[in-house]
């Protein structure tokens, strides 16, 4: 495995504010895709990122919405939450998006008022109280569960906070988009055995280095822990999305959005209408501030392996994301 090279203290502050940002727009794929990327065009390209946005929309199974929530909020005038939800579903797995494991969990808090984000990643393996069972275990069987409403409840109940809306992205998705871009480039960091999305085994070989990967091969190396562990695969996923943004804003993913939001289209639920992914625009700017937060915590290991949170650290992100969105 190659050496981290050292770097100056500024340095490293420039190149987290760039995650940051690549981070922000990971977290806004399709909102970005179905109204910022395209805003540039007219007529059938708009009218179709439309279409894909209400094909897409999949109630979160709540009647009023959040308990926790007195009134009814919408982006524009707000401050609000988003819980975004990727599902892997490989050939083994559960099978679909309505009770598959969820394996990544994501939250972001909007500030409306001073165009601010937080965001806070939950570690799959998190040990948590899920409210229908009434009994703990890891966040990742939420989903497993009751689906995207189950997730809901969960992450209302861990955080004590309204999720107004939620954006499920089927990890397939990595495979379309990476696709749609014709590859992107990434750095492997180690030699590659993996399975494919069909779940089979040694299916995709990657040689360490600098390379090309087309979409199976950038869903493998975004799901493998076989070398080291949750933490560093969610870096090394941080570091696909990056990548795929940088092919993004590039001419030749502009010359394929009709692809894009097929791809997209095709692997996302959302409880938002287009109107309100449009109302997110007003975010999307060189000016925004975003911060990303995580949840510290320690290896449990009883039945299985879980991941306690540290209570402590939990209040003060509670306390935080509590201010951010004025409740």
């Amino acid at each position: 495995m190659k050496q981290k090279s050292s770097m100056s203290r500024a340095t490293k502050r420039q190149l987290k504010r760039k995650r940051r940002k690549r981070l922000l727009l990971f977290v806004l794929i399709p909102l970005v895709l179905l109204f910022g990327g395209v805003s540039v065009y007219i007529g059938s390209v708009y009218n179709k990122a439309q279409n894909v946005v209400e094909d897409s929309y999949e109630d979160d199974g709540r009647e009023d919405g959040s308990e926790r929530r007195k009134d009814v909020v919408n982006p524009k005038e707000n401050n609000v939450s988003i819980l975004f939800v990727g599902v892997d579903r490989g050939g083994g797995r559960e099978g679909d998006t309505n009770s598959g494991l969820s394996d990544a969990l994501m939250v972001a808090t909007f500030n409306q008022e001073d165009k601010s984000v937080k965001l806070l990643s939950i570690p799959r393996d998190s040990y948590v109280y899920i409210p229908s069972r009434d009994s703990y275990t890891k966040i990742t069987h939420a989903h497993a569960y009751g689906g995207i409403k189950e997730s809901i409840d969960t992450v209302e109940h861990l955080l004590d906070m309204p999720i107004d809306y939620y954006v499920r992205v089927d990890f397939d998705a990595f495979i379309d988009v990476v696709d749609a871009l014709n590859g992107i480039e990434v750095d492997v960091p180690y030699a590659i055995s993996e399975m494919d999305s069909n779940d089979t085994k040694g299916a995709i070989q990657l040689s360490p280095g600098e390379q090309m990967v087309n979409g199976e091969e950038a869903l493998a190396l975004a799901r493998t822990r076989k070398y080291d562990n949750d933490l560093e695969r969610g870096n090394r996923q941080q570091e696909i999305i990056s990548a795929i943004l940088d092919r993004m804003i590039s001419v030749n993913a502009l010359a394929n959005i009709n692809n894009l939001l097929d791809a997209v289209g095709d692997n996302m639920t959302t409880n938002m209408s287009f109107d309100e992914m449009k109302d997110f625009s007003g975010y999307i700017s060189n000016k925004l501030s975003l911060e990303t937060l995580n949840l510290d915590g320690s290896d449990m290991v009883t039945d299985a392996y879980y991941y306690k949170l540290d209570e402590g650290h939990l209040e003060e992100i509670k306390t935080e994301l509590h201010d951010h969105l004025g409740i």
